[in-house]
């Protein structure tokens, strides 16, 4: 594991520098749910309480592309994917002053990332909403 990292939130680690990469979830709570509930209900609870995850596609484009991440973007991303699931969103690009984030809602999945200087071509495609922070 790389020096200098510090934190990890939601399968993202973050370090001083502000760089992030992927991290498997822990999965070692599975299995202890009550008996009374179907796999379904255990999912929908695991990604309430998981909050936004990145997938490994995401992660390196932040890090490639020096987007910095911190508790307070986490929490923004977090806010605005929230009110796009309330309005029925599937794909949705987060603008923001950090960049782009393009989220699969109903995976809780932020599916890659650019920052507004590599939007030369200002295009999104497969995205229904849009989101800005």
């Amino acid at each position: 594991m790389e020096e200098g990292i510090h934190m990890e939130m939601n399968g993202v680690q973050i370090s001083e520098s502000g760089r992030t990469s992927a991290v498997k979830p822990d999965t070692s709570t599975v299995g202890s749910r009550p008996a009374g509930q179907t796999a379904f209900d255990r999912l929908l609870q695991d990604r309430a309480r998981e909050g936004l995850n990145f997938s490994k596609h995401a992660a390196k484009r932040m890090n490639e592309r020096g987007i910095a991440f911190d508790s307070q973007l986490m929490s923004d991303l977090e806010h605005a994917v929230e009110g796009a699931r309330k309005k029925g969103a599937r794909d949705v690009a987060v603008i923001g002053a950090q960049g782009v984030f393009i989220v699969n809602v109903p995976n809780n999945t932020v599916v890659t990332t650019m920052s507004q200087s590599d939007m030369k071509e200002r295009v999104f495609t497969n995205i229904d909403s849009a989101v800005l922070m």
